[in-house]
C-alpha cells in the first residue's frame, strides 16, 4: 500500500486521548478539529526540560529524495515507547513545495507516520500562512515608506534585501520588477518571491524562546539601509506588533499522533540548506517538559542540519541531547560510491564499500561534538544481507553502535533494537556538548572551523561582495552571532557533484546575508535558490480528491 492508504487505513484517536497520554488537561487544548490540537507555552517546565532526554536524529548526505530522517524519527518514538520509555517525536511542519514538487510530504512513511498526514501535509493549523502573511506584512510596510512623504525614512531602494514569501515552489517568481505603473503604484525596484520556509520569520519563529522574544527578533530583523548607510531595521517601520499579533497562535506548538497512537509535536519549518532546518525551541522544550523522552530531527546531512542544531539551536536554548542518531541508507551509499541517482536502487556491494567513506566523516563529525551516535540503517527492500554486512562491520571496526530500522515496513516494532542501543546511550552518561566554535570569534573564523573541522575544507575564499558584508556586520555589533551556512545539501563540499568525502578542497563564500532577527549570519556558498522550481512532472499531478473528500496521490 502507498503512505496515505495506510494512514486511511488507521482509526485515529482523539486527540483528547493523546493529551492524557501527556497528563495534559482537556482545559489546556486549543482544539482544531477531531485530531489536531495547540498548546499553550504555560505547559513548558523548565526543571523538566533539564532531566529528559533529548534524541537527535541527524543523517549522511542524502540523495535527493531524502533518507528517511523523519520515518527513522517517527519510528524510534514508537520503539522507544514500546521498551516502556514515554517518549514524545517533536518534528517540523511540511513545507507545500515540496509536498507539491518532487520529494513529497514529511509525515514519514509506511507504518512509521505522523497523523492526520493529511492534515499536516497540506494547511494544518495555518502556522505556514501565519507566517507568510507576518513576512509580506513587513515587505509592505518597507513599500509603503518608499512611497510616503511625510514619514519616510530615507530607504534606499537599492539595499532593501526584504522579497516577499509565499508556499510553493514557482521559479517564474524569483527575480521581480515591483511598484511599476506610475506614482500611485509605489517606487520601481527590483525585488522577488522566497518560498515561505526560507523567511527569516520561519527561522526566527523556531529560534525564539517566548512571545516576548518572538517580538523583540521579529523587530530586529535588518530590511536595509538609508541614503547615508544607516541601518535599518523592522523596528523603525513599526513593525513588530503587528506582525506578532499575525503570529499569536503559530507561535503555539501542534499536538498530533503516530500510527501507534502515541504522542507527536509537530511546529516550524526552515530549510536546513538555507537555514537551521528544525523545529523550534519551544516545542522542542514542549516535548521534554511533558515526557521522558523527545526525539527530534535536523534537516538534510549532518554538515547542516546537525551541526547548526548543535551550534546555533542548542547554543540559544541551553541544550545537550543526551544520544545521537546518524541515519544511513543502502541507496544512499551505492550513490556516494559513484553509482548515478537513476540506478541507486540497483544492489552494488562495491559501491557501498566506496561509498561508506561518506558515513566515516559524518561519524567524525558526530564524535568532534563530543556525543557518541547510533548509526541507523533505514532498511529498503532493495537492501541486500551483503550490503548491510559493510556497513555492520564499519561501525564494528569503528566502536559506533549499529541497528538496521525496517520501520517503514513495521513501525516501532521494527526500531526496538534501536530503540533499546540508544535508551542505553542516553541513560548511561551526562549529556556534554563541545561546539564547533567559540561565538565570541571572528566571523572568518568561526566560518573557517565549520569549513575545515565539518566539510574536510583546506581553504575558505571570500568574494569581494562578502569581504564587505563583513565589514558592515563587525560596524554593526553583530559579529558575535553564530554561522548558518547555506549550500548544497548533495554534498559535504560547496559543489553538488563532489561526492563521497572530499577533503582539502577550496570552498568560496559567495556572499553573506545577515539575519539579525533570527540571530545568526548567513554565509552563502555556491548557487543556493530559497525559490525552488517544480520537476518535470510534479507531485501535485498526482493529487486528487473524490467527491466524499477522501485524498489520494499524498506521500
Amino acid at each position: 500500500m502507498t503512505d496515505i492508504e495506510i494512514a486511511q487505513q488507521v482509526t485515529l484517536k482523539p486527540i483528547g486521548e493523546i493529551a492524557d497520554k501527556l497528563s495534559i488537561s482537556h482545559d489546556d487544548l486549543e482544539l482544531y478539529g477531531k485530531y489536531k490540537a495547540k498548546l499553550p507555552l504555560s505547559l513548558i517546565d523548565h526543571d523538566k526540560v533539564a532531566k529528559a532526554k533529548l534524541v537527535l536524529v541527524s543523517a549522511i548526505s542524502p540523495t535527493p529524495a531524502g533518507e528517511g530522517k523523519t520515518t527513522v524519527s517517527i519510528g524510534l518514538s514508537e520503539g522507544l515507547n514500546r521498551i516502556g520509555k514515554k517518549t514524545t517525536v517533536v518534528l517540523r511542519e511540511p513545507s507545500l513545495g515540496p509536498v507539491f514538487g518532487i520529494k513529497g510530504g514529511a509525515t514519514g512513511g509506511g507504518y512509521s507516520q505522523v497523523l492526520p498526514m493529511e492534515d499536516i501535509n497540506l494547511h494544518f493549523t495555518g502556522d505556514f500562512n501565519a507566517v507568510e502573511k507576518a513576512h509580506n506584512l513587513l515587505a509592505a510596510l518597507i513599500d509603503n515608506n518608499l512611497q510616503s512623504k511625510k514619514r519616510n525614512l530615507g530607504i534606499d531602494p537599492r539595499t532593501v534585501t526584504w522579497k516577499r514569501v509565499m508556499d510553493m515552489n514557482d521559479r517564474a517568481l524569483r527575480f521581480a520588477v515591483i511598484g511599476l505603473g506610475g506614482k500611485t503604484n509605489g517606487v520601481p525596484r527590483e525585488t522577488g518571491f522566497d518560498i515561505t520556509a526560507a523567511s527569516e520569520i520561519m527561522a526566527i519563529l523556531c529560534l525564539s524562546k517566548d512571545f516576548a522574544d518572538l517580538k523583540l527578533r521579529l523587530g530586529n530583523i535588518l530590511v536595509g539601509f538609508t541614503f547615508e548607510g544607516k541601518a535599518v531595521y523592522a523596528r523603525d517601520l513599526h513593525a513588530e506588533g503587528a506582525m506578532t499579533a499575525l503570529l499569536k497562535d503559530a507561535v503555539k506548538p501542534n499536538l498530533v499522533q503516530t500510527i501507534e497512537g502515541n504522542p507527536a509535536i509537530i511546529h516550524g519549518g526552515p530549510f536546513a540548506n538555507i537555514a537551521q532546518g528544525t523545529n523550534t525551541i519551544i516545542a522542542t522544550k514542549m516535548g521534554l517538559s511533558l515526557s521522558d523522552y523527545v526525539v527530534t530531527e535536523a534537516g538534510f546531512g549532518f554538515d547542516l542540519g546537525g551541526e547548526k542544531f548543535l551550534d546555533i539551536k542548542c547554543g540559544y536554548a541551553g541544550l545537550k541531547p543526551s544520544a545521537l542518531v546518524l541515519v544511513a541508507t543502502i541507496r544512499a551509499l551505492r550513490y556516494h560510491g559513484g553509482v548515478p541517482v537513476k540506478e541507486v536502487n540497483n544492489p552494488n556491494v562495491d559501491a557501498v564499500k566506496r561509498g561508506i567513506v561518506n558515513l566515516e566523516k559524518h561519524v567524525e563529525n558526530a564524535l568532534q561534538f563530543n556525543v557518541n551516535p547510533v548509526v541507523a540503517l533505514n532498511f529498503f527492500t532493495t537492501d541486500t544481507e551483503e550490503e548491510i554486512a559493510v556497513v555492520r562491520e564499519f561501525c564494528q571496526a569503528k566502536g559506533i553502535d549499529f541497528a538496521v530500522a525496517n520501520v517503514w515496513g513495521k513501525g516501532g516494532e521494527g526500531s526496538e533494537e534501536l530503540a533499546h542501543k540508544v535508551a542505553a546511550i542516553a541513560d548511561s552518561r551526562e549529556a556534554t556538548l563541545t561546539p564547533t566554535y567559540d561565538w565570541n570569534s571572528k566571523v572568518e573564523d568561526k566560518i573557517e572551523a565549520i569549513c575545515k573541522k565539518i566539510y574536510g575544507a583546506g581553504s575558505i575564499s571570500y568574494s569581494a561582495k562578502a569581504k564587505s558584508t563583513i565589514k558592515t556586520i563587525n560596524e554593526l555589533g553583530l559579529d558575535k552571532l553564530p554561522i548558518c551556512i547555506a549550500k548544497t545539501q548533495k554534498s559535504l563540499s560547496d559543489k553538488p557533484e563532489l561526492i563521497g568525502a572530499p577533503n582539502g578542497f577550496e570552498v568560496t563564500v559567495r556572499e553573506i546575508e545577515i539575519a539579525a532577527g533570527a540571530g545568526f549570519i548567513v554565509p552563502i556558498m555556491g548557487d543556493m535558490m530559497r525559490m525552488p522550481g517544480l520537476p518535470e512532472t510534479p507531485a501535485a499531478e498526482l493529487i486528487d480528491i473524490d467527491l466524499d473528500g477522501k485524498i489520494s496521490g499524498l506521500f
